[in-house]
């Protein structure tokens, strides 16, 4: 179930949709691998500055253990949402159509399967699995990818090394 409050600051993030600061883009695309750094690109601008945010919140947590991949998985970690094409109100709508459905994976899958704002929902609800996907196809680390995939899972389904996991799942949900 997502944190209500983590998403009410994602929302009005969002409603403006600036990008991270200069010096922090700058930053995150010196983590990340040149595949990589076309996924970074595609990201919305308040999906990079989300993403930029989480990933130094990582390294200051992380300290030394904030190794390049860990930083990239923070980047990366929501870049399977580029796909879905959903703008803020799209997403809103996405996020409560999965709370309708209980985020029943059948009929995610389904809505897949169709056209429209419905197709367009049903990948938005499959972004860890598509950005993992994506990730896996840019060349990137095992543990970016993987973190891609397991963000959104509960924490005895994450492969991710706990302490690693859990510095990337509490600065995710600021």
């Amino acid at each position: 179930m997502a944190n209500p409050v983590h998403l009410a600051k994602r929302f009005f993030g969002a409603v403006i949709p600036r990008g991270p600061s200069a010096a922090n883009a700058a930053w995150a695309v010196e983590q990340l691998l040149p595949g990589e750094v076309e996924l970074w690109l595609r990201m919305s601008r308040a999906d990079r500055r989300h993403a930029a945010g989480v990933a130094r919140r990582v390294q200051e947590t992380l300290q030394a253990d904030a190794t390049r991949p860990v930083l990239a998985a923070a980047l990366l970690h929501d870049v399977g949402k580029v796909d879905a094409g959903l703008g803020t109100y799209g997403r809103v709508i996405a996020t409560l159509s999965a709370m309708a459905i209980r985020h029943d994976p059948a009929v995610i899958k389904a809505w897949t399967k169709t056209t429209g704002m419905t197709r367009r929902v049903g990948l938005y609800l499959q972004h860890p699995r598509l950005g993992g996907d994506m990730l896996a196809l840019a060349g990137a680390h095992t543990l970016t990818e993987s973190w891609a995939r397991e963000h959104h899972l509960p924490e005895a389904e994450w492969t991710v090394e706990p302490a690693i996991a859990r510095a990337l799942k509490d600065a995710d949900d600021d």
